[in-house]
């Protein structure tokens, strides 16, 4: 099962402060936009979401279709099938795509201790 690029989506207080501390440490915008409060960090193949007063929790995402360059993927596991294979091992999902469509959707899922993870795919 192949989940796609990974990233994590951080909950930050203040974006500027954020996208200045994250710069330091090498990484430079990749896409978003300041003045909608969220911002794309990349570095290498690591990429980190800095996003303000959007959600509580920090969230650990994967994007199946996608590469770490947001290229769009010629084969890769849908996310309806990575969350069907999930189902079938008895994982409790937060949040279900609708499986009776195809492109774009995405589920949630909780780790044993809580950490949201965020299955999304764009494509």
């Amino acid at each position: 099962m192949e989940l796609g690029a990974f990233s994590i989506s951080l909950s930050v207080k203040d974006i500027n402060v954020s996208k200045a501390f994250y710069e330091n440490l090498g990484f430079e915008v990749f896409a978003g936009d300041i003045e909608k409060n969220y911002l794309i960090m990349k570095n290498g193949n690591a990429l980190v979401g800095l996003f303000q007063g959007m959600f509580e929790n920090n969230i650990l995402t994967f994007n199946p279709g996608w590469d770490e360059n947001a290229n769009t993927l010629k084969n890769f596991d849908d996310v309806r099938e990575i969350q069907q294979h999930l189902k079938s091992k008895g994982v409790k999902l937060e949040s279900e795509a609708d499986e009776n469509t195809s492109g774009p959707a995405s589920f949630v899922v909780l780790d044993p201790d809580g950490n949201a993870i965020l299955v999304d795919q764009h494509v």
